[in-house]
């Protein structure tokens, strides 16, 4: 890969945003869910940007449009320099390709593991000759760290582990410069989660991929991240680097996250943020700050307008951000 591509985010994404359309009938019109509103970010080749925050805060949402699994409703998509259209999708999908969380039901088991990772090949590069095809698949199942004699075996022969290894195997046929990680280890046993993290990042030292790891645990995103972005009811409500955010978070939501990650050692002090009051519904989200009831430092302006994302390469959405303004102490456990 030349410098000059190097240096090119694989995918850039401005104020990205999906609406849904629920409930209405003959006598009452739908109500609005935002699942993602105004999501902005970049990843460069090599790098890894983690999305993390509570079950229903957007996280899928979002990998779905990054995939082109589904439209945005507002804002830009860029992969690979190219603006993304519905038109666009079918030549741009093999530049973008997912893993998904769940090892067991993202496999067809009544397909032998080299027709698994060979579909791809057959539907996106219908003139590549057989040979060749069976050549690419053997050569990605040993850089997966699978054997020869797996190409004729089935799924259900397979731990959890190896399946991850065969779904990633898939993804990586058609030699994608963004992989969308989904959970990708939180189906499996801690024991196995190690060996699939570190074959995630010596692949991505090997071919320079781009990696978007969706999860909600931040002991796994701390080791394998480089950027962070932390979402709350479809906002991002902090950004930065691995090192900012982790070492000096400046919202509370992230920082009540934080308190809430086991520490390997037991020796370390370790103080849990209990939150107060209820998450708002994501069809009533209020004015203001959607975090406001739930904080320890809101005041009356947090309930009149909602905080932009505002910094330099650390940002926060947050009116009194931490580390700043240190009056209000966090309600503990």
């Amino acid at each position: 890969m030349t410098d000059a591509l190097l240096q090119t985010p694989v995918v850039t994404a401005d104020n990205l945003s999906r609406d849904y359309e629920v409930g209405g009938g003959a006598f009452s019109k739908p109500q609005i869910l935002s699942a993602v509103s105004g999501a902005s970010f970049s990843v460069m080749p090599g790098r890894t940007l983690a999305v993390v925050g509570e079950s229903g805060c957007g996280k899928s949402t979002l990998a779905r449009l990054v995939t082109m699994i589904e439209t945005p409703t507002g804002g830009t998509l860029n992969i690979a320099g190219n603006d993304v259209t519905p038109d666009d999708w079918s030549n741009l999908r093999s530049t973008v390709q997912i893993v998904f969380q769940n090892p067991y039901g993202s496999l067809n088991l009544r397909h032998r593991v080299g027709y698994i990772i060979e579909e791809p090949l057959i539907i996106n590069r219908p003139d590549m000759p057989k040979k060749e095809r069976v050549a690419r698949v053997r050569e990605i199942m040993q850089l997966v760290g699978m054997r020869p004699e797996h190409y004729d075996r089935y799924p259900h022969m397979f731990s959890g582990g190896q399946r991850q290894r065969i779904a990633i195997a898939r993804a990586l046929v058609l030699e994608p410069k963004l992989l969308v990680l989904d959970e990708p280890v939180s189906a499996l046993d801690l024991s196995i989660q190690s060996q699939i993290l570190n074959l995630l990042i010596d692949l991505q030292e090997r071919l320079q991929l781009a990696y978007l790891f969706i999860s909600h645990d931040l002991s796994v995103v701390r080791h394998v991240a480089d950027d962070v972005m932390v979402m709350y009811l479809g906002r991002a409500v902090e950004t930065g680097s691995k090192e900012e955010v982790f070492a000096n978070p400046r919202h509370p939501y992230t920082k009540a996250l934080l308190s809430a990650t086991p520490k390997a050692d037991p020796r370390g002090a370790s103080t849990r943020i209990r939150l107060q009051g209820e998450l708002p519904s994501p069809l009533a989200i209020p004015p203001g700050c959607p975090f406001a009831e739930r904080c320890w430092k809101v005041q009356d302006k947090c309930r009149a307008e909602r905080p932009a994302l505002d910094g330099d390469s650390h940002k926060a959405a947050c009116f009194f951000p931490e580390g700043i303004d240190a009056e209000a102490s966090a309600p503990v456990a």
